[in-house]
């Protein structure tokens, strides 16, 4: 199992497709966008210039992995071979359901196909395939080549087969594998987004500053990141989408997203990747200035 196809460009994709070539693997990276496409080659070229700065790969290890990756803007023609293909397109139902309709349609009989949703069900995600059993979630954390964890979701009918495979690969991969059932959020995200949630709650009930929320998060209880900056960095409206899947997956309050998160999301303030969102990252990614309207 050497042909890995990934589906979406984005910083989740270009950090499983780097992160497969630098394992060897022959990877096919999928986008409709080929300014995308360029966009996560770009990324993947600069993450490995850093690698190799820092002395942790050889340029010869850069070029090997470049190397490895071959783009596509047709998942038929860049899925012909592939043993696995894992799917990290935008956190959107209807999306991904197409996208899998499709994976069915143009992957080998024997390929398995897995997902990168962070909440979204596997069993429903391989209800419209004719391969249930074949059909896994492998959710990779960010920044990719980075974190250890991937928490690998079983469906409903996917096969002990499909999850020792992917189970092995994982490990080939230098990752930590983590078995999860298939409900609302998994494991990772059931636990996490709620704690955003109530973060961006103290901050809209004016209990504290965001500053001041972060730091008593990274100071009190040992986060390397406080909640607000983590919101930014995976994005405002990504983290909307899951706590939406968790709510109307339990239909418990507790899960319902706060009304500032729903309103920053809906004037375009997504975090760093729009340039604002509890922080200003106009003139740096790093969270150095709260955004204006946080001031006090």
């Amino acid at each position: 199992m050497k042909n890995v196809a990934v589906i979406g460009a984005g910083t989740m994709g270009n950090g499983i497709a780097h992160t497969f070539a630098q394992f060897d693997y022959k990877v096919q990276l999928i986008d409709i966008s080929q300014d995308s496409l360029d966009r996560g080659i770009a990324t993947i070229t600069k993450n490995l210039d850093r690698m190799v700065a820092k002395e942790r790969i050889t340029e010869e290890d850069k070029n090997r992995t470049l190397g490895n990756i071959t783009t596509y803007t047709s998942i038929e023609e860049g899925v012909e071979y592939a043993s696995l293909v894992v799917e990290a397109a935008t956190e959107n139902v209807d999306l991904k359901l197409k996208i899998f309709r499709d994976l069915d349609t143009f992957c080998p009989d024997d390929t398995i196909l897995a997902s990168n949703t962070s909440s979204i069900s596997i069993t429903q995600i391989a209800s419209v395939t004719s391969r249930p059993g074949m059909v896994i979630g492998m959710h990779f954390m960010n920044p990719v080549p980075i974190m250890k964890l991937v928490e690998i979701i079983k469906g409903y009918s996917t096969s002990d087969a499909t999850y020792k495979t992917v189970e092995e690969i994982s490990k080939k991969l230098n990752k930590v594998p983590v078995e999860v059932n298939d409900y609302p959020g998994f494991v990772a995200n059931r636990i996490l987004m709620p704690m955003i949630n109530e973060a961006i709650e103290t901050l809209y009930n004016g209990v504290a500053g965001v500053e001041e929320i972060d730091t008593v998060m990274k100071l009190g209880m040992a986060h390397p990141m406080g909640p607000l900056q983590l919101a930014d960095f995976i994005g405002l409206d990504v983290c909307l989408s899951i706590l939406n899947v968790m709510y109307n997956g339990f239909k418990n309050p507790k899960y319902a997203p706060c009304p500032l998160l729903v309103n920053m999301v809906m004037a375009g303030k997504m975090g760093v990747k729009s340039g604002e969102g509890f922080y200003d990252y106009s003139e740096s990614r790093k969270a150095e200035k709260v955004a204006a309207m946080f001031t006090k």
